[in-house]
């Protein structure tokens, strides 16, 4: 499959996974506080990405192991954490709908720091994707009025680390395949995670056997497996064989599909959010037709 083919394929197939992620989260926070959700599901991708990516390690040169550290510690690291803080206030639609502004802060990071090259329909699309998710922001404060939105902030720091990371990925770890730098990632996030969880006494036998806790680690289970270790690795080959900016547009259909979860989970949608959501894939199509050349 060609790549500009394939780059469509793992669009779509990341904006279902991740859109899910969402109402995961959201599900693992019933028996879970944000520390542990965040630590365990950090353990459990890092076990995972360890039986299938091993071997993948050899690969990187010692000269690229400082941007596959600060790459995980900004892309999966800091972020797990920050949204499962946020989700403690706000829906899981709305933390999905807040992540759309990583096109449009990758882009400008792109341009200021990393020397990317753009042409205005680009910056057309993306002002428009973040005018929908604008939009389904604002209809979401009215229809949800008791939520609190400073816990927002969290997210839009979240966004801010991942769009400095697309931006490293392609630059610097180009020739790294995108199961060395999922892999990684992980490897020095263990230590620190382990801590953090028996610091929360996460592994006395009583929290271990509490019913709750067990179902939460199920959605947890699900989420590092199909949400973080394997989304990963697609992302990581998403920016390779595309752009930083087209990579980051999956944040524009994540809320589409995050808001439909909401929905089956009891969480309020109108018919504006619905317009709303059609602008942002119109902004995601006008913003990845025909560019320069990164």
């Amino acid at each position: 499959m060609q790549n500009n083919t394939l780059k469509w394929v793992y669009l779509v197939v990341l904006s279902i996974i991740w859109g899910s992620s969402f109402i995961l989260i959201k599900k693992g926070l019933v028996g879970l506080s944000p520390i542990q959700l965040g630590s365990v599901r950090i353990l459990f991708t890092a076990f995972f990405l360890l039986i299938i990516g091993w071997k993948s390690l050899k690969t990187i040169a010692k000269p690229s192991w400082k941007w596959v550290i600060i790459s995980g510690v900004l892309g999966t690291g800091i972020p797990v954490y920050l949204f499962a803080y946020a989700e403690t206030e706000i829906d899981s639609a709305v933390a999905a709908i807040l992540n759309s502004g990583v096109p449009l802060l990758t882009l400008i990071l792109g341009l200021v720091i990393f020397g990317a090259q753009f042409i205005k329909r680009q910056l057309l699309g993306i002002l428009l994707g973040l005018g929908g998710a604008i939009a389904l922001i604002l209809i979401g404060a009215q229809v949800n009025p008791d939520q609190n939105y400073w816990y927002a902030l969290l997210v839009i720091l979240a966004t801010l680390l991942y769009a400095i990371n697309v931006n490293i990925i392609k630059r610097y770890m180009q020739d790294i395949s995108a199961m060395a730098i999922a892999t990684g990632n992980f490897i020095f996030l263990i230590i620190p995670a382990l801590l953090l969880l028996a610091n929360t006494g996460f592994f006395a036998q009583e929290v271990l056997q509490n019913i709750e806790v067990q179902v939460s680690l199920g959605y947890i289970l699900i989420l590092a497996i199909l949400g973080t270790a394997a989304a990963k690795v697609m992302f990581n080959k998403l920016v390779q064989i595309s752009d930083p900016v087209f990579a980051s547009s999956v944040t524009y259909l994540m809320p589409i599909i995050s808001v439909m979860w909401g929905i089956l989970d009891g969480e309020k949608f109108t018919p504006l959010q619905l317009v709303a959501s059609l602008v942002i894939i119109s902004g995601v199509y006008l913003a990845n037709a025909k560019r320069k050349k990164y």
